[in-house]
């Protein structure tokens, strides 16, 4: 586990699993990701996606929960998700997204920094991300975590640009 100021960085588990359904099933949460808002089905497979890379990789996807509530405002972390898009193959691919309720916080860079310096000091290299071209907000997160853009997909998934961050020297 993980904590910021605000945000306790979990391990995805059955706790989180009725707001994670909940939230994944919210058109806004899946505008940019997907287009389609989730069944219970799919977000249940997509959350065992994000636990079971843990011991494949030794990184995967945490749960984002407000310290002070106690309550789940998105996930996240580090993933293979074999998408198909060569610019991302060899590299892990960072990934983020919060509850409705919970955008304009900047929750996104206080979560995301964190698993990036844990990132650093596991020694996991180049960091790849990727992000709809029409996802400003995310853009916007994506250049404040140090990510530039090297990249477009235009095929698999729609309209994509790829993003890529060096690994920083940890003080």
């Amino acid at each position: 586990m993980l904590t910021t100021d605000r945000l306790s960085i979990e391990p995805m588990s059955l706790a989180h699993w009725e707001d994670y359904a909940t939230a994944w099933a919210d058109p806004r949460m899946t505008a940019f990701i997907g287009g389609e808002p989730r069944s219970r089905n799919v977000s249940w497979g997509k959350m065992l996606q994000g636990i079971g890379m843990w011991p494949l990789f030794g990184y995967g996807y945490w749960s984002f929960v407000e310290r002070t509530s106690g309550r789940f405002v998105g996930n996240g972390g580090l993933a293979q998700f074999e998408r198909g898009i060569h610019a991302l193959d060899g590299f892990p691919e960072a990934g983020w997204a919060f509850t409705p309720d919970a955008w304009g916080k900047g929750y996104a860079t206080e979560a995301m920094t964190a698993i990036l310096v844990w990132a650093d000091g596991q020694g996991l290299g180049e960091i790849r991300c990727i992000i709809d071209t029409g996802n400003t907000a995310s853009h916007n997160v994506a250049g404040k975590l140090g990510f530039t853009k090297c990249s477009e997909s235009h095929d698999v998934m729609g309209d994509l640009f790829v993003y890529q961050r060096s690994p920083r020297m940890l003080r």
